[in-house]
């Protein structure tokens, strides 16, 4: 009787066996499918920019990277919004980078139980707010204080003798929109860099405190190398941000296609140009050229991604040694 009952459990378990290895395999086959699809959508978006550019793309060739007129005399050339793009991003993340870690480490070493929360839930919620929101923002409050008191303060402090800030005579510039930018992809890097700070394990601060350190040190020492590779990721998030980001910068830019690198003058990105422009096309000349501003900014972003993956593996594979 033994025998029978200890034959049937056998069985049973070879069953349950076989249906988790067809679990398993199912699976496995769903989330290779679930790849499979992102990566088709990434073909098919890159294929259909391409299609819809190549006139642009045999009527002007490389110099279309480089050329600063824009639908001048059948002339196009992306140089101006590339620069703006670029500028913008960068000033941005100047400007947030430092803010976002600072906040951060507030949040996960110094602030402590119903004030963390509250803290926490803010970062979040700031994140949230729709970029029209910002845009309207930068329009009716921060632009007046950026006149009275952000500009007199550059020129008046040795940034002022910089090239990159020249006269200013329009109110709404690419500073205006880099400093509403910073302000955006703040809370997306600080909230990102505090889930990597978290996860630091205990016990390497603890044993930075045996050792002697002060707090900060451990901090400095400790806690921000171990969680380097996900603060790089934050920051990578941001950037994607600040690339892409279209309704507040193209309310507050300027949207003049020149190409420049006074912060003070006004501008124009990638992403504000085919805001701008893609429903007034004039001819097919002028949409195939806005397509292919889209595929230059596509590639940038994918650029941008996979450069940034490269460091974040270099830095884990650094880290396990």
């Amino acid at each position: 009787m033994s025998g029978t009952t200890e034959s049937t459990s056998n069985r049973g378990l070879v069953a349950n066996s076989r249906r988790t290895r067809l679990w398993s395999r199912a699976f496995r086959g769903l989330t290779a499918l679930a790849g499979l699809v992102i990566l088709g959508i990434m073909v098919v978006i890159l294929a259909a920019l391409f299609v819809r550019a190549m006139p642009a793309i045999e009527a002007f060739g490389a110099n279309f990277l480089w050329t600063t007129k824009w639908n001048s005399g059948g002339q196009f050339g992306a140089a101006p919004f590339i620069a703006g793009t670029l500028l913008s991003s960068a000033m941005a993340l100047l400007l947030s980078v430092p803010v976002s870690i600072g906040i951060a480490i507030l949040l996960t070493q110094y602030a402590d139980g119903a004030i963390r929360e509250v803290l926490v839930f803010a970062v979040e919620l700031v994140a949230g707010i729709p970029s029209v929101i910002y845009g309207l923002w930068g329009l009716l409050f921060f632009s007046p204080i950026v006149d009275t008191y952000v500009v007199p303060a550059i020129n008046a402090s040795p940034l002022g003798a910089l090239p990159i800030f020249g006269e200013q005579a329009y109110s709404y510039n690419i500073l205006l929109a880099s400093l509403v930018l910073a302000l955006m992809v703040t809370p997306i890097i600080s909230s990102f860099s505090r889930e990597s700070l978290v996860r630091v394990p205990r016990e390497q601060r603890d044993a930075g405190i045996a050792l002697g350190l002060t707090r900060w040190e451990v901090i400095t020492g400790v806690v921000i190398p171990y969680a380097r590779a996900g603060i790089i990721s934050a920051i990578i998030l941001g950037l994607g941000r600040a690339i892409g980001e279209t309704m507040a910068v193209t309310m507050l830019i300027g949207n003049k296609p020149v190409l420049t690198f006074d912060f003070f003058e006004p501008g124009a990105t990638m992403s504000s140009l085919l805001a701008n422009e893609f429903n007034q096309s004039s001819n097919v000349l002028h949409n195939s050229a806005l397509f292919e501003v889209g595929l230059v900014l596509f590639l940038v972003a994918f650029v941008v991604n996979s450069i940034a993956r490269l460091i974040i593996q270099r830095i884990s594979h650094e880290g396990s040694r």
